[in-house]
């Protein structure tokens, strides 16, 4: 492409002050004129330094790639993996969103590479939409649908663990834990295990469907009608109530073994039920498990 420079006009002129208006420049009184002056060139001197780009006030190829991924909304376009990989704007806003529901994407760096493909195929499956790892309408429409559990939230660790958030990190990472679901509460099981996962890649949390014997670590039976009803900790509604009693449950196991129960019977619950419940559930295992 042309370089767009100093004394240029125009429709191009146009697109590059509307894309630093977006990114929350301000132009000064001229705004969006078309007129490629003063302001405007100040303004995109600023984002090259910013984006370590070489700072000679012209939009050239490299400086327009950059603004172009900069203001990349959610929705703007098929996110999926290919190489080169995408990257930009959208990549770090999905990211983010994903990370802070407790599904791994790596690094929040907005290039959208193996490990968040991995995160977006585990929300859609969480999510019962068909599981391809790409980013498209569906899953944007899922992700703002769930805007009220992560938006503003930190990606890393997420701030769904509220009682325990620096000590998730170093319990979780010492231990094995599988949390043994039936059908009906897999959904639960495995938001647990990834919001684990965000909070220490090293977690070894894993769901699996029956109790293994001699696998050793924490076991912990996440049912509908546990066996053993009477020492099972009701779940029902999540909460900091819910991660006090399975703390409790989690330091008996500490001092006889035994597998930890929890009961959950109401398996309708929603996306936003779910998440909040396996927040608490997290939250309960971090704090029994801690010995401060």
């Amino acid at each position: 492409m042309k370089p767009i420079r100093t004394g240029d006009r125009g429709a191009a002129v146009e697109d590059v002050q509307r894309r630093l208006v977006a990114l929350g420049v301000d132009l000064g009184s001229s705004g969006v004129d078309g007129v490629f002056l003063g302001a405007t060139c100040a303004a995109v001197r600023s984002f090259q330094s910013e984006h370590r780009l070489d700072e000679d006030g012209e939009v050239g190829p490299l400086t327009w790639a950059a603004l172009v991924d900069a203001t990349f909304t959610l929705g703007d376009r098929l996110l999926y993996l290919r190489y080169p990989y995408l990257h930009g704007q959208d990549v770090r806003a999905l990211q983010s969103a994903l990370s802070a529901l407790g599904f791994a994407t790596g690094e929040v760096d907005g290039i959208f590479g193996s490990f968040t493909e991995s995160a977006v195929h585990d929300f859609q499956e969480n999510i019962a939409i068909a599981a391809d790892g790409i980013a498209g309408p569906e899953t944007v429409r899922a992700l703002e649908g769930l805007r009220h559990a992560w938006a503003g939230r930190s990606a890393k660790p997420p701030s769904e663990l509220r009682a325990a958030p620096i000590r998730a990190a170093a319990v979780l990472k010492g231990i094995r834990i599988a949390l043994v679901c039936e059908p009906a509460t897999q959904r639960v099981g495995k938001r647990v295990a990834n919001l684990a996962r965000a909070s220490e890649p090293d977690a070894d949390v894993n769901v699996v469907e029956a109790l293994e014997t001699g696998g050793g670590g924490l076991a912990v039976i996440i049912a509908t009608d546990p066996p053993d009803s009477a020492s099972a900790v009701d779940a029902q509604g999540g909460g900091d109530a819910v991660a006090a009693a399975l703390s409790t449950a989690v330091r008996t196991w500490t001092i006889d073994g035994t597998p930890v129960v929890v009961r959950v019977s109401d398996i309708g619950l929603g996306d936003r039920a779910v998440q909040a419940l396996a927040a608490s559930l997290l939250d309960g295992l971090c704090l029994g498990l801690s010995r401060d």
